[in-house]
């Protein structure tokens, strides 16, 4: 069944209302007709509808019942991702709505070979956050996971410090993730670094704002592998795999 995102606000009074470029897709792309089913998401809520009207600026669906997604995971997970070269970011930033991130955050490491500022690469977010939707979508997720402006080191280390479980990812060792002790309903951080990975300094600076430095095997993984390594151990042990 087609999913589509609203806001709070789109809702109301047993109605929802799609509005463009959703609606001109309902209609026009997937040839939609009054009567049909369709999955509207809100707040990590599924809603089952039945399209009441359709035109090209909204289409109006009738709320048949609703319930928590279930392919939530019960962690919100923030994704810190060290900016990698080319076009990586794409598939880090797809893989990671598919695996249950609730946020990814781009930051600008120290041995960050590709090095944006703020303002060029603000020109990305909005096709970076247009693959976290149409990853959301794909895998049927209940929210639609930010893709945050660009942190620098402190930043990324004060805001992985928030988490109740901040991890760092350090190629040069540390304990198993097993041992970090997660648990469900939590707010897990987990800091990955570039091609040429951190400098010790940064590592001791998420280790000051508490984070647990772990190691990922014995093998040095890429910087687009490793993401998709801690994320999909990290729901695991969480039981959301």
């Amino acid at each position: 069944m087609p999913r589509f995102f609203v806001p709070i606000t789109n809702i109301d009074k047993g109605t929802v209302i799609i509005t463009p470029p959703d609606a001109v897709h309902i209609g026009r792309s997937l040839r939609m007709r009054l009567g049909d089913d369709i999955t509207v998401c809100c707040q990590a809520v599924e809603y089952t509808c039945k399209i009441l009207t359709i035109s090209d600026e909204r289409v109006v669906c009738r709320i048949i019942s609703k319930e928590r997604c279930e392919s939530e995971p019960n962690v919100q997970l923030t994704l810190f991702q060290a900016v990698p070269k080319g076009d990586k970011l794409d598939m880090i930033v797809q893989k990671a709505v598919e695996l249950g991130a609730s946020r990814i955050c781009p930051v600008l490491t120290t041995r960050c070979v590709s090095r944006p500022d703020k303002k060029s690469f603000a020109k990305k977010l909005e096709r970076l956050n247009r693959i976290a939707l149409e990853a959301a979508k794909q895998s049927g997720r209940g929210i639609i996971p930010r893709v945050c402006q660009l942190m620098d080191i402190q930043q990324a280390a004060d805001e992985l410090g928030k988490c109740e479980f901040p991890i760092i990812c350090y190629e040069g060792g540390g304990i198993n993730l097993s041992q970090v002790g997660l648990t469900e309903n939590s707010t897990i951080g987990v800091f990955i670094g570039s091609e040429g990975g951190f400098d010790p300094k940064e590592v001791e600076l998420c280790r000051e704002k508490g984070a647990a430095v772990v190691g990922l095997g014995k093998r040095i993984l890429r910087c687009e592998t490793a993401p998709i390594t801690a994320l999909s151990i990290v729901m695991n042990l969480t039981g959301n795999i």
